[in-house]
């Protein structure tokens, strides 16, 4: 592929939701344009950008993929996103190496949960878009619907730029608006040639397009309203200025599967879809933290930002990068401007799915990917070193279900933590936590797919065999009431014997305010020397409650009295003491189970409101507070316990069919009622006599 000026380069993102054909669009398009010979099909897992053997078993996307192509003496590199939630970690990614949105939506369906959030990611990457009817020879397929619809969620500005001939098995092929003119198998066809009811209906739809572009611009407008039309330039012009602002959403139509629309298609990204020249200055930080503002320019300042990072256990980490100013250099020096460390630039590549092509350079506006970068992952900025630039970084969305993850065999668990440090870099919505305390290693992602494919990863790339289950939940214990105890080591074993002797009281203390010690030892009835050991020996004790085996919390030991023997006391006596007399005072003074508490933000559409508060209750919730978002939706503040919340993800999304989103985090802990906390005790005896037969 030759290499492109920057105003010739288009970067668009192939988006929207879970089976709306992005794929197979995307495999058209690159077929219309002679990239490939042979088009793929995802029943067969042979599509170009489907090439991960968990996409071709499953038959989705989980990768963002790059495929670029030549169209008309423009390079057009289309970005292949998922389109399932799960994966909207790739997605955001995505937008970020990309000036402009290919958003597709089914002919049947209509505008679903994803397209709203995609809508909603583009909004805040300041992308243009370009809508896509798909599938446009299925049963029922109805553009003017679709169209209805989009211009009833996202407004007025949405229009249509083509109009179909005929739909479902009729589909024939697109009329375009600007010229009046009918494309099919054959070619392009005169919109008198072409069924009335069509010819009409296309016509009505060229005036709408005349007037909302004649909208977006007041010298427009006046020309309108004197001529009643636009000149085709002026509109031509004038479509490309409203797409590339924003102010204006083109609505086109294909059926990909059959190669009707695809070459309308290409054509129109290279005419209206914006080229990095058109996009403005990017913001960028200098070293002294001031703003500086990057044009795309291949002789400017280097500034190129990693979106994406697959790693590889033979190849190593391949890292897919945007240049937004100057131009990077295969075999080159580089400065890792966020890590402020050095980077050697190995061989750069343009990809094709997983076709590599070797380049000699990237220039500004160009995406491509290099091998085996040492310091530099997911969102870091390569710079030159005496002018380092930082581009904002990428704003992954956060985790929302967490699994306890096990290896199954001891090769496994050394293999483990290495294998979860590249998946780490590969993926940045993925968290890892160690929890000790509950002997856990804890993985977070965006859902239950995603992280049984992250299981499967780990099995496929990394030999590592795991098993999910849901995370144990952080119980404590506590103390109601007061006690007064003794604890007395005494042991005679020939020789110099054990004896230590404390007495100690044991009261709670509030939610929250943690362990407190208190020496009331007077008259040397215990030594000091050994006042620590005692100690130790009740902070180990409490490590382990009688309860249910939770550590003990919010309670005061008060060390009151004791007593000694010259030549048998011993450090270790008074811990084994101390240790004894606080599992005897926990017994005494009505012990209870703890649960953490999480202070919950659920994001839905207002009328769903009242099946989530439902929910919420039923799960022993209680609704702190509501507050309009100004979208439509309502934020909903909740506590909610923990053990009500760890398969919430899935809840929340079948109630409200994806669209409901939720952040979650600590709160506090609070005593679980009395029917509960027998089940979660019975539990923990279960759990002990396994591991003890074991």
């Amino acid at each position: 592929m030759k290499r492109y000026a920057s105003d010739r380069i288009r970067n668009v993102a192939v988006a929207g939701h879970g089976g709306t054909g992005k794929t197979t669009l995307v495999e058209a398009l690159l077929f219309a344009a002679k990239a490939i010979d042979r088009l793929g099909r995802i029943e067969d897992g042979t599509t170009t950008t489907d090439f991960d053997p968990e996409e071709i078993r499953r038959k989705i996307t989980v990768n963002a993929a790059l495929a670029p192509l030549e169209w008309r003496d423009h390079k057009v590199t289309l970005v292949d996103t998922p389109g399932y939630p799960d994966f909207i970690g790739e997605v955001t990614g995505a937008l970020r190496a990309v000036e402009g949105v290919l958003l597709c939506v089914d002919a049947v369906a209509g505008v679903e949960v994803q397209t709203e959030k995609i809508w909603a990611l583009a909004d805040r990457e300041r992308l243009s878009r370009i809508v896509v009817v798909t599938r446009m020879d299925r049963e029922n397929a109805a553009f003017p619907r679709v169209l209805e619809g989009l211009q009833a969620r996202f407004g007025r500005r949405v229009v249509a730029l083509q109009w179909p001939v005929g739909s479902d098995a009729s589909f024939a092929g697109v009329v375009d608006l600007l010229e009046l003119r009918g494309y099919g198998d054959a070619g392009p066809v005169p919109l008198e040639h072409l069924p009335e009811e069509v010819a009409t209906a296309a016509r009505a739809a060229r005036e709408r397009l005349v007037e909302a572009v004649a909208e977006t611009d007041d010298s427009l407008t006046e020309a309108y309203l004197e001529r009643g039309e636009l000149a085709a330039e002026a509109l031509a012009a004038g479509l490309r200025a409203g797409v590339r602002s924003g102010a204006l959403v083109p609505v086109l139509c294909a059926a990909a599967a059959r190669g009707l629309g695809t070459a309308p298609l290409l054509d129109v990204l290279v005419a209206v879809a914006p080229a990095p020249t058109d996009r403005g200055p990017v913001a960028a930080q200098d070293a002294k933290g001031g703003q500086v503002a990057l044009a795309a320019d291949p002789a400017g300042p280097l500034a190129a930002q990693v979106f994406k990072t697959m790693a590889d256990p033979y190849v190593g980490k391949l890292s897919y990068l945007r240049v937004f100013s100057g131009t990077l250099t295969s075999d080159s020096q580089a400065w890792n401007a966020v890590k402020g460390k050095a980077e050697r630039v190995g061989q750069l590549f343009l990809l094709r799915g997983k076709h590599q092509e070797a380049v000699p350079e990237l220039p500004a506006g160009d995406i491509g990917a290099v091998a085996k970068l040492a310091e530099t992952a997911t969102g870091d900025t390569l710079a030159d070193k005496d002018h380092p630039l930082v581009l904002p970084p990428i704003e992954f969305p956060r985790p929302a279900i967490a699994m306890a993850i096990q290896p199954k065999s001891k090769a496994d668990e050394d293999k483990l933590g290495t294998a979860l440090g590249r998946l780490l870099e590969e993926d940045h919505t993925l968290l890892i936590q160690r929890a000790s305390e509950m002997k856990q290693t804890v993985i977070s992602g965006m859902g239950e797919s995603h992280l049984e494919i992250v299981a499967d990863r780990l099995k496929r790339k990394f030999g590592v065999e795991v098993v999910l289950a849901p995370p144990r939940v952080p119980y404590r214990e506590t103390v109601r009431g007061h006690a007064r105890v003794q604890g007395k080591y005494k042991k005679q074993t020939g020789g110099r014997g054990q004896y230590g002797d404390c007495w100690i009281e044991l009261d709670p203390r509030s939610r929250g305010e943690g362990y407190e010690f208190v020496d009331k030892i007077f008259g040397g009835a215990i030594p000091r020397q050994y006042i620590p050991a005692v100690e130790k020996g009740i902070k180990e004790a409490m490590e382990e409650g009688i309860v249910a085996g939770y550590p003990v919390v919010d309670v005061r030991v008060t060390l009151v009295d004791g007593s000694y023997h010259e030549v048998d006391s011993s450090e270790m006596a008074f811990k084994i003491a101390g240790s004894m007399a606080f599992k005897k005072a926990m017994q005494e003074a009505k012990p209870v189970l703890l649960e953490p508490i999480l202070a919950v933000a659920v994001r839905v559409p207002e009328e769903q409101m009242g099946d989530i508060i439902g929910d919420l209750n039923a799960k022993r919730g209680r609704i702190q507070g509501m507050e309009p978002a100004g979208d439509g939706t309502t934020v909903i503040r909740a506590q909610v316990p923990m053990a009500e919340m760890l398969r919430y993800a899935s809840d929340l999304r079948s109630l409200t069919g994806g669209r409901g989103t939720f952040e979650q985090e600590f709160s506090h802990y609070e005593e679980v009622p009395a029917h509960i906390a027998e089940k979660v005790i019975a539990d923990a005896r279960k759990q002990k006599e396994a591991v003890a037969s074991h």
